[in-house]
């Protein structure tokens, strides 16, 4: 494949990438309206930062809308032709639904986002408690679409990358790689307007405690997850699910498996295990970092080799990291500016948020 298809590939592994900055933050807002958590409360307008990314990600993927051709075989329609699998799965897997779905997913993430945290920013300066409550209906409704819609994502942008690939449990793989992002992102940008100053003395060390409980229990359940799915294919033997598997393991993508069994999960579990170290500044942004930059090798890990049979890494690779981060930190430093309170002053739990301890 050429550099441009290598490219467009890359641009894929990044969108989807920002996708679980991005729309896992609408699930944590959602999360702590219907729990009636309160610790969080008083961190919640970082999410809303994440959360208003979405319509600028929309624009970000329509490169890979109009390119499909290069990252997905199942466009190829002489490809389809020949091919009774593809043919099958055809009516799900063709241009035009596929492009509808795009179109569907990113209308209801930006609605959901756009009424929940204008409700959140209009009760600062109204203090109407029926807002908290509009959104705690608004967080119902939006948990199911959100289950939904990030599944079938999963499935277009990831899993079709190779459409000869069955697997159950892909949807649940990268949720908790998503939910995983999006703490890692708020933690890091909470400690650092901490660290800054812009929270003053409000936050203790049993919110920054809670933060790293979370990773802790998500990168538990990520490894949860992708070994159930490993099990699965190793126990059922299946051809049609066995060659993905087993591609990851030879010529050179062997490193990338290893890269998570130890990277993603030991070395992240043995960082966090500790109660010291998940309250501990400096551990917990330098851990939120290294999650982050394991999510983006399983993205990678998950894509690229459906596309090569051998491994490729290099300037293309690393160029298209440094756009992330930059999109990442443009976005971030825009939103932020346009906030006029960093804590949600109108929310009727910031009171307690605020008294929070363990």
């Amino acid at each position: 494949m050429s550099d441009s298809h290598r490219a467009l590939a890359n641009y894929n592994v990044i969108f989807t990438f920002l996708i679980s900055v991005a729309v896992g933050n609408i699930f944590l807002f959602a999360i702590e309206y219907l729990s009636g958590a309160v610790w969080s409360t008083v961190m919640r307008r970082v999410n809303e930062i994440f959360i208003n990314f979405i319509p600028m990600v929309f624009v970000v993927g329509l490169v890979i809308l109009f390119n499909t051709h290069s990252i997905f075989h199942w466009s190829h329609e002489e490809a389809v032709k020949s091919d009774k699998l593809l043919q099958w799965k055809s009516p799900y897997l063709n241009q035009t639904f596929f492009t509808i779905r795009y179109f569907v997913y990113f209308l209801l993430w930006i609605a959901f986002g756009f009424f929940m945290t204008r409700n959140s920013l209009k009760q600062d300066e109204n203090k109407d408690q029926t807002l908290t409550y509009k959104n705690s209906k608004l967080s119902a409704f939006f948990l199911p679409v959100f289950a939904i819609t990030l599944t079938f994502f999963s499935i277009d942008f990831l899993m079709s990358t190779e459409p000869h690939w069955f697997s159950t449990i892909f949807g649940v793989y990268y949720f908790s790689g998503t939910v995983l992002a999006a703490l890692s992102v708020v933690t890091i940008a909470v400690i650092f307007l901490y660290e800054k100053g812009y929270f003053g003395n409000i936050l203790k060390r049993d919110h920054f405690y809670n933060l790293g409980a979370l990773l802790f229990a998500f990168v538990n359940f990520w490894a949860y997850i992708a070994f159930s799915q490993f099990l699965l294919i190793w126990y059922a033997n299946l051809p049609e699910e066995t060659f993905w598997m087993i591609h990851r393991w030879q010529k050179g993508w062997e490193i990338f498996s290893f890269i998570l069994i130890f990277g993603h999960f030991l070395i992240t579990y043995f960082s966090l295990l500790s109660q010291q170290a998940k309250s501990n500044l400096k551990r917990l942004k330098f851990m939120a970092i290294w999650i982050l930059v394991m999510h983006y090798v399983d993205l990678f890990w998950l894509v690229m080799p459906s596309l090569y049979k051998e491994v490729v890494f290099g300037w293309i690779e690393i160029s298209f990291i440094i756009l992330a981060v930059g999109i990442l930190l443009v976005l971030f430093i825009w939103r932020y500016n346009k906030i006029k309170n960093i804590v949600p002053a109108g929310d009727p739990k910031l009171k307690r948020s605020l008294e929070f301890h363990l």
